[in-house]
């Protein structure tokens, strides 16, 4: 079976599923400019080998069980990502995860759109029952963009990362297709 695709736009902005060739361009625009907040917002840990990014990237576009989608500036330029991966079949849930790579493009709604968006095809395209994520206390920017897409607080593993040498908390955060089929209704009513 051939991997859904999808595309949306925003303002300039294109959010769209990586595509084949594309992994040289990846690395480039997203790996080669470090950020150390983009490592301690998403608890990465160092840099990156340009052989194991493009080597990442050629394995995901086909993997079968992930969906990744590329989040690009009005310039063409790679700014981020959003994922769904870990994808279980069986039981229709899968994991969630966004980073925007340059600090130019955060806190301009880029990513409550990405998270939006994301979501949408998790649950309409995929037919997923569940979609969960994990997000450190310390990014209070991330939490309010999930919960303002309708993912709820289920739990929080205290203490169990470090941020600078102190302790934040890893909290699990998930939306079930019920509630996402709720929260479109909800704003199909609202809508002209």
């Amino acid at each position: 079976m051939e991997k859904l695709k999808a595309q949306w736009t925003h303002e300039g902005y294109t959010l769209r599923s990586f595509e084949e060739g594309q992994a040289e361009k990846y690395y480039r625009d997203c790996f080669v400019k470090e950020d150390p907040e983009v490592d301690r917002l998403t608890g990465s840990s160092g840099t990156f080998s340009r052989d194991r990014v493009v080597q990442y990237y050629d394995r995901v576009v086909h993997d079968p069980d992930r969906y990744d989608f590329m989040l690009i500036d009005p310039q063409g330029d790679f700014i981020g990502e959003s994922v769904i991966n870990e994808i279980d079949w069986n039981t229709r849930s899968a994991n969630f995860r966004i980073v925007i790579f340059s600090a130019q493009h955060r806190s301009r709604g880029l990513g409550s759109w990405a998270v939006e968006r994301t979501r949408d095809f998790a649950f309409a395209q995929l037919k997923l029952h569940r979609l969960e994520l994990d997000v450190f206390s310390f990014n209070p920017r991330a939490q309010k963009a999930y919960a303002k897409a309708g993912f709820r607080v289920e739990g929080v593993r205290k203490d169990a990362v470090l941020d600078g040498g102190r302790y934040a908390d890893d909290i699990l955060m998930a939306i079930l297709e019920d509630e996402w089929n709720s929260l479109k209704a909800a704003d199909a009513e609202t809508s002209p």
